[in-house]
């Protein structure tokens, strides 16, 4: 039978989506096969699956790390940004168009078998699932809403393990809040504490550790050093976080930073090269010092062009005579018009785009999610697409002067890249497992 461990952080972005593929592969030097789950995510960043269906980034991610194949079944529900009040509903890996966010969370109970199933699927393969929370566990308003920690702790009748991130501060608040709250029942399964992000000698804590283990009776199974992955971005947080190792002749390359900026995933490789200096482009500003601009992929087009519009940024690519890359939403935009007859996006039928490429996108109902290799820009392309917009004359790519586009996502990973994510993530684990008590957490998890 299998059994799970859920990862509950004290806050937002404590680092559960890391340390939910740490302990992870901690599991499966202990000869364990493990997976790793998240019952809902909310995010913009998507990938296609191994078994073709649209999963957030993060689970895909951990399941890389895991080697094992991913499926909708890492993460059954995905909500992604929808125009006004209404939220983008994945279920299963396949688009159910969009749903307001309040008729959403009132008809839960009906969402709740698919997370059921995808963790019946799960125990049947699987020695031991790793269920990343999301948030704080303890939302009281949010209790009877919460697939992803409340829910699924109780459905596998979880271990918790209790993320916290001391770089917040309030550390001793944000642990003993987190397990007064908890709901009684959940309470008891608690097993032990991990303190992330510590900056600098960690023996300073030393006295902090014997504080929870002695107050709040619960084991702390490491203080973990704050290390810089950028690997897996899952939101926004992570881009204000990231490290670049720059050459002095580097490529400059501006990215758009528009408000429903989607995928950023595809800039990790210009990240971690020495040869890009990548800058996130959040305002009206020049881009004349940037060699090259890309415009990413956008989950609501519409309401992102309006936006490059409104602050001056639109005029300003107009006139620009060096290199533009759209991706996905950002290659949309390069099109003359961008038709909406359903309202897939938004409640405007028509759309004035850059006028760059001499056809119009036409936004349908079905959404493409495919994995292939590509054959693209005069080279292959391991890549994936996720778009519900079309074009007649340039369905996959267009090129002419200065202005390149596609709706295959990955286009910057390569061999190259990919040794360098499979040895990164180790040094990453290496290091993190460094301080982590493998006898407490063998002891605590009974294996």
């Amino acid at each position: 039978m299998s059994r799970a461990i859920s990862i509950f952080g004290t806050s937002s972005d404590a680092g559960k989506s890391t340390l939910t593929f740490v302990f992870g592969k901690i599991l499966q030097e202990f000869g364990l096969k493990v997976a790793p789950f998240k019952a809902q995510n909310v995010s913009n960043n998507a990938r296609v699956a191994d078994d073709g269906s649209e999963i957030a980034y993060s689970q895909y991610f951990q399941a890389l790390t895991l080697e094992e194949k991913s499926s909708w079944h890492n993460n059954p529900i995905l909500l992604k940004s929808g125009y006004k009040n209404s939220t983008s509903l994945i279920i299963k890996g396949k688009s159910l168009g969009s749903k307001d966010v309040r008729k959403y969370y009132k008809d839960l109970d009906l969402l709740k078998p698919a997370v059921t199933k995808a963790l019946e699927e799960l125990k049947k393969k699987y020695d031991f699932i790793v269920a990343e929370g999301a948030g704080s566990p303890v939302e009281l308003n949010l209790l009877d809403k919460d697939l992803s920690n409340i829910f699924t702790a109780r459905k596998l009748n979880a271990k918790i393990i209790l993320v916290a991130d001391i770089q917040k501060g309030g550390v001793f608040a944000s642990i003993f809040g987190t397990l007064s709250l908890l709901p009684r029942d959940l309470r008891k399964n608690v097993i032990g504490v991990v303190i992330n992000k510590f900056r600098g000698d960690k023996t300073l804590f030393d006295d902090g550790v014997k504080i929870i283990e002695k107050e709040f009776k619960v084991p702390v199974f490491g203080v973990l050093p704050f290390l810089d992955l950028n690997l897996g971005f899952e939101d926004s947080l992570n881009l204000a976080n990231y490290t670049q190792p720059i050459k002095q002749k580097a490529k400059k390359i501006g990215i758009i930073a528009y408000p429903t900026m989607s995928n950023y995933n595809d800039f990790e490789p210009l990240i971690v090269s020495e040869n890009f200096e990548v800058e996130f482009i959040k305002s009206n500003r020049s881009l004349n010092e940037f060699d090259l601009i890309i415009l990413p992929g956008s989950k609501l087009v519409a309401k992102d062009l309006k936006w490059l519009k409104t602050i001056g940024l639109f005029k300003r690519l107009k006139r620009r005579k060096k290199e533009i890359l759209g991706i996905c939403g950002g290659y949309e935009m390069m099109f003359e018009k961008i038709l909406d007859p359903l309202k897939i996006e938004s409640q405007i039928k028509e759309i004035k785009g850059f006028g760059w490429i001499d056809d119009q996108i036409l936004l349908q109902r079905e959404k493409v999610v495919k994995k292939a290799s590509y054959n693209i820009f005069g080279k292959r392309v391991e890549g994936f697409e996720i778009h519900n917009g079309i074009s007649k004359k340039y369905p996959l790519f267009f090129q002419n002067k200065n202005i390149k586009g596609t709706f295959v996502h990955g286009i910057f990973e390569d061999a190259n890249f990919r040794t360098y994510q499979k040895r990164k993530i180790q040094e990453f684990y290496l290091e993190i497992k460094k301080h982590l008590d493998l006898e407490k957490i063998k002891k605590a998890v009974k294996l």
